[in-house]
């Protein structure tokens, strides 16, 4: 009756200049209240990961809806995903706290790319020691247990963007080839 690709790339396409917005009004609201330093790079950084997490997310759901039979699978299937993506993201237990074996996980996480990037692209260049008194530790040491720096920026860039691209292949994929309707 159609075809399925343009159909597809057309659902993935429309939500791009809506995403677009809507990471436009809420990061610019967050950003604010939050107190990051206000300059040009660093403004323009926390955009591209919020612009491209929030793509990233919507083409998941996309995708999730597209792979299960119906929409109440899909909740369930995707809640399930969001939290083990929250749980390895180095948020809840940091990287090196995990245990070995389930590190792996952490770089497969679209949440821990985000999280990393926006943790090095606002705090990667502050040297400044905390303002409690009592603590002698620099930013910059704290951040590094979690990131090593600036150096790996593009890789994280990179990675962000092909979790967005890998989630709307995989909704155009399984919009022409599934078919869950039943005669």
């Amino acid at each position: 009756m159609y075809s399925a690709l343009p159909y597809a790339f057309g659902q993935v396409m429309i939500e791009v200049p809506y995403v677009f917005v809507q990471a436009m009004v809420y990061g610019v609201i967050v950003y604010a209240m939050i107190g990051f330093e206000w300059t040009a790079a660093k403004f323009l950084l926390y955009m591209f990961f919020m612009y491209f997490t929030l793509l990233y997310f919507t083409f998941y759901g996309m995708m999730s809806v597209a792979m299960t039979p119906n929409p109440e699978i899909a909740a369930v299937v995707s809640a399930a995903f969001y939290s083990i993506w929250n749980l390895f993201s180095g948020f809840i237990v940091p990287r090196p706290r995990m245990p070995v074996w389930w590190r792996w996980y952490y770089g497969a996480s679209p949440v821990s790319w985000t999280l990393y990037g926006l943790v090095v692209s606002q705090y990667g260049d502050v040297s400044e020691r905390f303002s409690d008194p009592g603590e002698q530790e620099q930013v910059k040491e704290f951040r590094g247990d979690i990131s090593p720096g600036h150096d790996y920026l593009p890789l994280v860039s990179v990675m962000i963007v092909m979790f967005t691209v890998l989630f709307g292949f995989i909704f155009a994929f399984s919009v022409r080839t599934l078919n869950f309707q039943r005669r």
